[in-house]
């Protein structure tokens, strides 16, 4: 049985992380599972937005120590590998021209407080909490988690979570800026996929070069950042997107973008 599933809701797919028996935690099934699927949902048109999940009480508990107790995958060569091959679907979801929700139903620990932040909204049931738990192991923190979480929530607090192995309710993690909201565990998909149907209805173009111009905001000077955005605006204004937004406006209707 798959360990992750596809789910399509007209231009929503929803991948799901399936293996509740582990918490979800990324084994090789899961990893191969995202390895395959990744690209898949990227590559089709038809998909406008992307929400990752988990099934049971948890939305991912970090990696699968089962999984790395043979010596011979612990030496740096054989590390460096499998990192390589989970680097490929990460960065390919940090970096997707398609909005991602990640829907945090339970624990989001190690790996898997990494893979919530690699979305580009995050929606937690109550019942949910954000855990570093690498310090426990002694291993590095990875999946990009070093970048994104303070890009999240600052470097003081990212610190303390990571060094400090601080655990954070998902009330707690709107606070400080590591998930945009919380809801009742029953509420958690309707909320979720109504987030999603908006984005994937929305103005495509403009939604992708946000996200870019929102990503490079870290790495340009302001003289550079302002000159992107002059070009971006340039191919906003001049796409059929922002002709159906104006029109929709001045008529008082709701835009119909069509990607």
């Amino acid at each position: 049985m798959a360990a992750v599933k596809v789910e399509r809701h007209g231009a929503v797919a929803v991948l799901r992380l399936d293996d509740p028996s582990c918490m979800n935690a990324l084994s090789p099934a899961i990893k191969a599972g995202m390895q395959e699927n990744v690209p898949k949902v990227l590559a089709d048109q038809g998909v406008r937005a992307i929400v990752i999940t988990g099934t049971g009480k948890a939305f991912c508990a970090g990696g699968d120590i089962r999984a790395m107790q043979d010596m011979e995958g612990r030496k740096a060569p054989a590390v460096r590998r499998r990192m390589q091959s989970v680097h490929s679907w990460s960065q390919a979801l940090l970096d997707a021209d398609k909005p991602v929700i990640a829907a945090v139903n339970g624990a989001a620990v190690g790996g898997g407080l990494a893979l919530a932040l690699l979305a580009d909204i995050v929606i937690a049931s109550e019942n949910a909490y954000f855990m570093s738990g690498y310090s426990k192991l002694g291993a590095l923190p990875d999946l990009g988690v070093l970048q994104t979480l303070p890009w999240a929530i600052g470097s003081l607090r990212a610190k303390e979570m990571i060094l400090l192995n601080r655990r954070y309710t998902a009330a707690e993690a709107v606070q400080i800026g590591l998930a945009n909201r919380c809801v009742a565990p029953e509420k958690l998909m309707d909320e979720v996929m109504a987030a999603a149907e908006e984005l994937a209805s929305g103005p495509a173009a403009m939604l992708t070069m946000s996200k870019v111009m929102m990503k490079r905001a870290y790495e340009a000077s302001v003289e550079d950042f302002f000159e992107r955005e002059a070009i971006a605006q340039g191919v906003a204004f001049g796409s059929a997107e922002f002709a159906e937004g104006v029109s929709a406006f001045l008529a008082k209707r709701k835009p119909k973008f069509n990607g």
